[in-house]
């Protein structure tokens, strides 16, 4: 007997759960009614170390939310996101309402084919450097969801933030408590259908560059590597602070991140600054006058690496029937 074929709303949660989230976490749910998609903040995924207020994995649903709007924009169906639209229910991060028919654009398309190839590559990136065309549109790609792209080098913000990078790692290393939550989430399976895989953790590093990938993030069994000395790297930022600012940058970031891939760049995070006190302070001065800071992306051209898995969407979708039914 033959499947039905599969709703434009199944293409966009099928798009959704491809974003990107710390360690693979996938700290997302969705409920469905008539012509709304719900994005709810999984609490029970969020990493209670690393992440205690959630900043990251509001990123992480706003990206997903970016993802859902593209799909079905890329299908010709207009929808518009509100952010954090229930001060009655600050986990209900994103709601999206079709709002009629519109002619999809060529890079909207673009943008929802990129969906299912962009991936985290923590393996050593080209020595090729990123042309100025390419920056500019990273650069208009954030401007166009309410956010912006800080180039580091072109902004003397290079070397402290990537001290921070490595003071970061170094006070992690030393915490067992997020050792044991790193741990957990990380050297996974080949088939685990959340955390990170040791397929797709990167070569130990042979020698020292001036930022450092996650140590929890190498594969011990391939030999190390030389990794590029001085990697382009992008803070994300919005000109506003608070969990709102969090969902918004997490789309900023995603539409960043999937143009990056379909100019055929390689990206992955830096994420270890966010995740301590003391460092994040630091990097808050560093930008302050310029924005509230999100996220670091490291950026290039690299070999394709293999995808992680995720959930199936039936593990975080919730047909909705009435207004009597939650999502939670």
């Amino acid at each position: 007997m033959s499947r039905p074929l599969p709703t434009v709303f199944d293409q966009a949660l099928a798009s959704a759960v491809r974003a990107p989230s710390p360690h693979n976490t996938q700290p997302w749910r969705f409920a469905v009614e008539g012509d709304v998609i719900e994005v709810w903040l999984d609490r029970e995924r969020v990493l209670t170390v690393a992440d205690p207020h959630a900043r990251e994995a509001r990123l992480a649903c706003g990206a997903a939310a970016f993802n859902l709007q593209i799909c079905l924009r890329a299908n010709g169906l207009a929808a518009v996101v509100r952010i954090l639209p229930d001060p009655a229910e600050p986990d209900l991060v994103a709601v999206l309402r079709l709002d009629g028919n519109q002619k999809a654009t060529a890079v909207e398309r673009k943008l929802a084919e990129a969906v299912f190839r962009r991936h985290t590559n923590r393996r050593p990136l080209l020595d090729k450097e990123v042309p100025p065309s390419v920056r500019s549109a990273l650069k208009s790609a954030a401007l166009q969801e309410g956010g912006q792209i800080d180039y580091l080098d072109a902004s003397g913000r290079y070397t402290p933030v990537a001290s921070l990078v490595r003071q970061a790692e170094a006070l992690q290393a030393e915490d067992l408590a997020f050792r044991a939550e790193t741990a957990y989430w990380t050297q996974r399976a080949a088939d685990s259908p959340d955390g990170v895989p040791k397929i797709a953790a990167g070569p130990p590093p042979h020698g020292h560059g001036i930022v450092s990938l996650r140590g929890s993030h190498e594969n011990p069994d391939l030999p190390s590597r030389e990794y590029e000395q001085e990697p382009l790297l992008g803070a994300v930022l919005t000109r506003d602070r608070g969990p709102h600012a969090e969902v918004r940058a997490g789309m900023v970031m995603q539409r960043i991140l999937l143009t990056a891939t379909a100019e055929g760049l390689a990206t992955s995070f830096l994420s270890q600054p966010f995740e301590t006190p003391r460092t994040r302070e630091s990097l808050d001065r560093i930008f302050a006058g310029l924005g509230q800071p999100h996220t670091l992306l490291r950026i290039g051209y690299g070999y394709p690496t293999r995808l992680t898995a995720r959930r199936p969407v039936d593990e975080v979708l919730r047909h909705r029937t009435g207004p009597d039914v939650t999502a939670g």
